[in-house]
């Protein structure tokens, strides 16, 4: 089925199951292989990628609906999610549907919530769904063309991440439960767009007294085998209460 004719068919029915004029819009981030990635979905019958989305349906709460559409996404609940802006602006959704009739659900002027969420990589099983193509990873330094305002819903999650970095759970849900130094450094450069130094990030890690050193190393290489750390959690959610101090 092509996509207009999918859309026209998908419309009465979204009318009777979803409040009018709310969506959602999510911001599905993960580390893997040095590098912060988002999860982008290509439309059916479409040139342009999007972000993960859907509709809240009547009977349901709104943190509710986003769990759901993460489900329906990457095939598990267990995401740490976060609620962190609302999108509003004329024409921010409708404009993409001109060829339609004005009665299609989808071409409704619509208010995003919108969500970011962090996803431990080999964890994801991502999900083609009825109205897309592809489902992939890509890096947020290779970002494809967007739909309606998606770029803006992530250029906001990114800043948002950024800033959250230091009073919110990042690296425990975006790492492995065992990492290596090293892989953390990388993961908050590639949070935060730039090198660090890596003396001092490994002084100001340690000073924060959140991580467990493990008695065990990473296997493999001609480099000398790196130590393998975890997060006491305990500790970590305790320093995140009154925020990790200093910037970086």
């Amino acid at each position: 089925m092509e996509f207009k004719e999918l859309l026209e068919k998908r419309s009465a029915e979204s009318w009777e199951k979803y409040i009018p004029t709310l969506s959602i819009d999510c911001v599905i981030f993960s580390f893997h292989e040095t590098a912060l990635q988002v999860l982008t979905v290509k439309m059916k019958d479409q040139n342009f990628w999007g972000l993960p989305g859907g509709y809240v349906k009547k009977d349901e709460n709104v943190d509710d609906a986003a769990i759901r559409i993460l489900m329906d996404r990457t095939g598990t609940e267990n995401i740490y999610l976060q609620q962190f802006y609302t999108f509003g602006n004329l024409k921010r959704s409708e404009s993409a549907f001109q060829e339609y009739d004005d009665a299609l659900w989808h071409k409704q002027r619509f208010i995003s919530i919108g969500y970011y969420a962090l996803a431990e990589h080999s964890k994801v099983k991502l999900v083609v769904d009825e109205y897309s193509t592809v489902v992939e990873w890509k890096s947020i330094e290779d970002l494809p063309l967007f739909m309606m305002d998606h770029r803006t819903i992530f250029d906001k999650a990114l800043v948002t991440l950024r800033e959250q970095l230091n009073n919110h759970p990042i690296g425990y849900n975006l790492l492995p439960e065992k990492f290596t130094m090293p892989e953390l450094q990388k993961l908050y450069e590639a949070i935060l767009g730039k090198k660090l130094n890596r003396g001092n990030f490994y002084r100001k890690i340690l000073r924060y007294d959140i991580l467990t050193k493990l008695d065990e190393s990473r296997k493999g290489g001609a480099h000398k085998a790196p130590d393998l750390y975890s997060f006491d959690l305990e500790k970590y959610n305790s320093a995140l209460k009154e925020g990790l101090k200093g910037s970086w």
